[in-house]
Order: C-alpha cells, then sequence, then structure tokens
C-alpha cells in the first residue's frame, strides 16, 4: 500500500510540473534557456584558410555533372554539379587533407559566370575534426574576390555565422580543374 502511494504522489507531483508549463500540447514553439545549448559561453571569431580542390579530369572525379547546362549557354546556366572536393592545407591538389567540401553548385546567371553555391565544410583533422560550417551563396566565378555567407555549423561550429572569401588561385580551363583559396571567417560560441 505505501508503494502505491508513493507512486500517487509522484505521478501527481509530475502532472503538476508539466501542467505549470502552460503547456496543453498544443504549443509548438517555447522559449528554451541558452545555457542549456551552451550558448553562455563567450563568442569568438575563427579564422582559418583552405584551398577547395574541384577535379573534374581524373578517372575519380571529385565534382560531377548531374544536369547539363541550357544548349548555347556560355555561362553554365541551368547546370548542376554535385561536389565532394578535398579541402586542402595548400595550393596542390596533394597537400594535406583537412576535410571536405560537399554539395552542390548550379549556374544560375545567364549573363555571366554565376554561381549558386550550397555545400559544407566537413571537417576531419585537428581540433574542428567532425564539425561543419554551412556556405549558401552567389559565387561569381571570374570576380577576383568572391564573398558569400556562413549560414550556420554543426559540432564545434554549432550556431555559426560569418562569411568566407573565394579567390581562385589555379583554373585549368580545357578540362575545368580547379583550385581556390577560402578564406572563413566564422563567429561561434
Amino acid at each position: 500500500m505505501a508503494k502505491l502511494i508513493f507512486f500517487l504522489v509522484v505521478q501527481v507531483f509530475l502532472l503538476a510540473a508539466v501542467s505549470s508549463t502552460g503547456d496543453n500540447g498544443q504549443n509548438v514553439f517555447r522559449t528554451v534557456d541558452r545555457k542549456l545549448l551552451g550558448l553562455n559561453k563567450k563568442e569568438k571569431l575563427t579564422h582559418f584558410k583552405v584551398y577547395w580542390q574541384d577535379v573534374l579530369s581524373r578517372p575519380n572525379p571529385t565534382s560531377i555533372m548531374i544536369q547539363p547546362p541550357v544548349k548555347n549557354s556560355t555561362t553554365y546556366f541551368g547546370g548542376i554539379s554535385m561536389i565532394d572536393n578535398a579541402l586542402t592545407e595548400k595550393v596542390p591538389v596533394n597537400s594535406t587533407v583537412l576535410g571536405q567540401a560537399q554539395g552542390f553548385y548550379a549556374g544560375a546567371a545567364q549573363k555571366e559566370l554565376g554561381f549558386l553555391m550550397t555545400m559544407n565544410f566537413v571537417f576531419k583533422t585537428g581540433k574542428y575534426k567532425g564539425s561543419t560550417i554551412t556556405i549558401l551563396g552567389r559565387n561569381t566565378a571570374l570576380s577576383d574576390v568572391r564573398e558569400m555567407p556562413i549560414v550556420g555549423g554543426s559540432g564545434l561550429f554549432r550556431f555559426a555565422r560569418g562569411y568566407v572569401e573565394a579567390r581562385t588561385k589555379y583554373l585549368n580551363l580545357k578540362n575545368g580543374d580547379a583550385t581556390v583559396e577560402y578564406n572563413c571567417y566564422v563567429l561561434h560560441y
């Protein structure tokens, strides 16, 4: 009998705790304590540089076209390429791999070479191993410097925001291979 009374008392307390939140199961949104998500720490600004290796010419390419561009387009308009490009420490394609750029780029401009870039930088070594940043933006590939926003991240880059600056370091117009320097400026906790 004592066990039953104890069980009923615990149930009443749990029911009272749940109902005191004012949530009757109808509320979708609620306020969350920032500390529960690790947001009570001071925000940091991290800068790093990686080299994005877009390889189309080898037997095992890191970039493949999944949608051909509009016929007679000189700007790759309508073309879509999926990527799993190495992010390296230095310009040469065979330098130390720090991670992968996974996503796609799509020809989104009719009058210039302009891409919609959607990709995750997935880090595989060092302090940020297992963490990602997500880049989503416009890349006018023939401009000297292109800026694209960082719209999020995971792991140590959870709640990340910032931007990247892209600069082409190598471009082979015959086979499409390219190496692009990415300077990344990331605000994170």
